[in-house]
């Protein structure tokens, strides 16, 4: 029996009778973490990390049946035992030990390497089998130190407090936002923030997270705080009546995509902050040394350029 199959569903473990981060509703599932792309509102029995277990929670539909599992216990599923464990990406997520008969398949979700005091480190898990995300998996991307990030983000914010402007940051509501927020200083002046990052922040708090003290992005704090603030808004939502409210100012996309130019959005920003939650080159190379498989399975992203990459270098490849 094969320890793991890619099915038009997703991933499938024949062992357990279930699939890992589904792409349409099923009965059973593993989730990763509470991205919107990983986890789905309709299915019906899901297991997840106790830390972001609330988080998706929040995306399930009310009759789910929903299971947290501490990191690194051990949970018997019909013929396999399963583990999660920290994937770096986001507060919860994990990556999912599978074990049959001696052979163990780690698949990582999405996950990175860079210091974060918003989540739980990355741990590199011995395997037989890596899938592994690929998102970024090219050797040109390779993050600047998270420091540099930190005084990047801070050294923008004050020039343009300097020059009277207002500073909107384009971030994901889950993960991202949180991210930026503890590497921001209250001190420097009020951090406004769009509705629907509120409801995660609240969960990150509860987990324990400290993030500075934030207000409701609407007009009465912009009027009240006006060009000293910062604002925080996803990139879905920064449009219309929400862009011409932060106009005139300066705006800067806080993605990966941007370390090239490459904003992979179809928005206009004034400057990019290459501030990524997804691995880099040398750290997929890292994770790639560090869990010694005999088979790599790329996913998501450049997958047949690491695919052809890991394949010259002896490794049996497969592209998921």
């Amino acid at each position: 029996m094969s320890l793991l199959e890619p099915r038009t569903k997703g991933l499938y473990c024949p062992a357990a009778d279930l699939y890992i981060d589904p792409v349409r509703n099923v009965d059973r599932a593993v989730i990763t973490h509470g991205h919107a792309d990983h986890v789905h509102s309709g299915l019906h029995s899901v297991l997840t990390s106790e830390p972001g277990s609330p988080i998706v929670a929040h995306r399930l539909r009310r009759g789910s049946q929903l299971q947290s599992l501490p990191y690194g216990e051990k949970l018997r599923i019909g013929d396999a035992v399963l583990s999660l464990h920290p994937a770096g990406h986001i507060l919860g997520s994990a990556q999912v030990r599978i074990e049959v008969n001696g052979k163990v398949a780690v698949v990582t979700g999405d996950y990175k390497r860079g210091a974060d005091p918003t989540c739980e480190a990355f741990e590199p898990v011995p395997c037989e089998l890596l899938v592994t995300e690929t998102t970024f998996g090219r050797p040109e991307y390779v993050w600047p130190p998270p420091e540099r990030l930190r005084n990047q983000l801070r050294t923008w914010w004050a020039e343009n407090q300097d020059h009277g402007q207002l500073s909107t940051l384009l971030v994901y509501s889950l993960g991202k936002a949180q991210r930026v927020l503890a590497m921001l200083d209250p001190e420097q002046g009020p951090i406004l923030v769009h509705g629907s990052i509120i409801p995660f922040l609240s969960m990150y708090r509860n987990a324990g997270i400290g993030l500075p003290h934030t207000y409701t992005l609407n007009n009465t704090h912009l009027q009240e705080y006006g060009k000293r603030a910062i604002v925080l808004v996803p990139p879905g939502a920064y449009r219309g009546s929400v862009k011409q409210k932060l106009t005139p100012g300066q705006s800067a996309l806080v993605s990966g995509w941007t370390l090239h130019g490459d904003q992979r959005q179809e928005i206009s920003t004034d400057t990019g902050i290459a501030l990524s939650d997804h691995v880099d080159w040398p750290e997929l190379l890292q994770t790639v040394e560090e869990c010694q498989p005999e088979e790599l399975w790329a996913m998501h992203g450049f997958r047949e350029e690491v695919s052809e990459y890991f394949s010259a270098q002896g490794y049996k490849t497969c592209v998921v």
